[in-house]
């Protein structure tokens, strides 16, 4: 479903302020629809649609993927990872200082890593067997 400038104006401003009414009037609807019926324009499925797919695409902007977090960790293992540090030159003066990451900082990255793909844990495999009872027994017997 296509839609009009107005309708993609309601749908950006109504993510940016969450109030209905209010994007509303930004979007160019006259006060009175706004105030009344502007719950209409999120029942549109068009609109509705629209916005769920921006509040994704937002989502995969703001939000570190797992993929992400494990890249940077497998990094800071490796020692590719800098940091600025302040070093202190006497009389109040400071310069930044670019430094590997400490060893206890690539250990805790070794051990988040290691946890993610279970290496520290025990792994015993348990074969239960269930008995099956069968009353074939002749009386004779």
């Amino acid at each position: 479903m296509k839609l009009n400038e107005r309708q993609k104006r309601f749908a950006d401003y109504y993510i940016e302020l969450g109030n209905t009414e209010e994007a509303a009037r930004k979007a160019g609807y006259s006060e009175k629809y706004a105030r009344a019926q502007s719950y209409k324009l999120l029942a549109n499925v068009g609109i509705k649609t629209y916005i769920d797919e921006r509040m994704v695409a937002k989502d995969k902007e703001r939000i570190a993927s797992q993929d992400e977090v494990l890249a940077f960790l497998t990094q800071v293992l490796r020692g590719e990872v800098v940091e600025e540090i302040p070093l202190g030159e006497g009389m109040g003066a400071q310069r930044l200082e670019m430094k590997e990451l400490g060893g206890k900082d690539r250990l805790k990255a070794a051990e988040l890593l290691g946890k993610r793909y279970s290496l520290w844990t025990e792994k015993q495999q348990v074969e239960m067997i269930t008995p099956i009872f069968v009353d074939d027994v002749d009386e004779e017997d």
